[in-house]
């Protein structure tokens, strides 16, 4: 079966981390959704996303084709389910497709169409072991629990790099060092959960961090930095300062000290030194964040709650974020005290009001930032952009 993953109304629930991305794109653990299939498939899926997406992430189609929401996380007994479907049979979890066998001309008309709400199957609402995203705060939740499962897929059967005898590991058996990966003079417990090194990947004198953690390829821990689990760090990012349950797509940088917790940041992001958020108000109550979906502010139902930051977003030194605080794509925040709890995309400003980031001056902060890291923002990834400034128009209440 040709594996397809498809965008629901999670895509909606997601923003603005989605602008950017298909669900699935997002990690979780030590893997993406999308590297998790590939994984329980072995093979690469396409994408059914929104049309300004389809272009970068795109969409294959054969005569025999299993579509999986890009929300849904696998695991054995859910891997065992989609894989007994007949061909034209879905499966309904709470009113909502989570996955159908289509062949070629009903995969096209549904490409066509995007129209997930009006399909019948088994419903599977029953079944306990379904495990998927449905908002934001989901992401942090679940991390815990995904590093621990992803460490034990891409561990098995592995032998760990060893360790250089300047360091102190607490716990046996959960520390996983892949080739090219350097640590000196830093604490690492395992006690708490496993942590995985992965390629190329350094840590520096000082560090203290507890599991589960992961760090991705070529990127950096910074000397005395201290990291609590559940953390994930995707490739090619450097982190400093205090984390606290923070997972950060690839290409971000928090490369000073300031506070981090309860929180999930996107691509080509640069936090600037001494930014903090809070993840806890002073009366306890729960958390309130900003919904695309809505159009308003809902309750989490949680405690903790940080910051939620879209890709191409900066701070400047010194910034503060409270609690549940939403950041869209290409904004730039600065200055003295607490900045709105919502931040529309492409503003530049902070607690003493915006302005509009125009799209030309974000499109040359883009470049320079990816040219640093030898990659190229492409006229794919500026049509993205584009699309975002215009979606994100009706939030900039200052040009209106």
């Amino acid at each position: 079966m040709n594996i397809i993953l498809f965008d629901a109304e999670e895509f909606n629930e997601l923003l603005p981390l989605t602008y950017t991305r298909p669900v699935s794109e997002l990690r979780l653990g030590i893997l993406t959704i999308t590297e998790k299939w590939a994984l329980a498939f072995n093979q690469s899926p396409g994408f059914m996303t929104k049309d300004y997406l389809s272009e970068k992430y795109q969409l294959k189609i054969e005569d025999d084709n299993l579509l999986i929401n890009g929300s849904l996380l696998p695991n054995e007994k859910t891997i065992e389910l989609l894989s007994e479907l007949k061909q034209n049979e879905a499966l309904i979890w709470y009113n909502h497709l989570l996955a159908a066998r289509m062949d070629y001309e009903h995969v096209n008309t549904l490409a066509e169409r995007h129209d997930f709400d009006h399909f019948t199957g088994i419903d599977i609402s029953d079944k306990k072991f379904i495990k998927k995203v449905n908002h934001l705060w989901d992401l942090f939740q679940m991390n815990d629990s995904e590093l621990r499962s992803d460490f034990k897929l891409l561990t098995k059967g592995k032998i760990s790099e060893k360790i250089s005898s300047t360091n102190r590991v607490t716990g046996k058996n959960q520390l996983f060092i892949d080739e090219g990966a350097k640590i000196e003079s830093a604490i690492i417990n395992t006690n708490t959960g496993p942590v995985f090194i992965d390629k190329n990947a350094e840590i520096m004198e000082g560090a203290m961090i507890r599991g589960p953690f992961y760090l991705g390829e070529n990127s950096v821990v910074k000397m005395g930095a201290k990291i609590y689990g559940a953390t994930s760090i995707g490739k090619h990012c450097k982190i400093g300062g205090e984390i606290n349950n923070v997972i950060f797509q690839n290409y971000s940088n928090k490369a000073h000290d300031g506070f981090l917790g309860n929180a999930v940041i996107g691509e080509w992001c640069n936090i600037g030194a001494d930014t903090n958020n809070s993840n806890l108000k002073n009366n306890y109550e729960s958390v309130k964040i900003w919904n695309f979906e809505q159009n308003r502010f809902i309750n989490t139902g949680t405690q903790f709650c940080g910051i939620f930051i879209g890709d191409h977003s900066k701070t400047g030194i010194n910034t503060m974020f409270n609690t549940g605080t939403v950041v869209g794509v290409s904004a730039n925040i600065f200055g003295p005290g607490f900045p709105r709890t919502f931040i529309p995309s492409f503003s530049w400003g902070g607690n003493h009001g915006f302005k509009t980031f125009k799209l030309e001056k974000a499109f040359k902060t883009a470049e320079t930032m990816m040219k640093r890291r030898g990659l190229e923002l492409t006229e794919t990834d500026k049509n993205i952009l584009m699309t975002i400034y215009n979606k994100s128009l009706k939030y900039r209440i200052w040009e209106k």
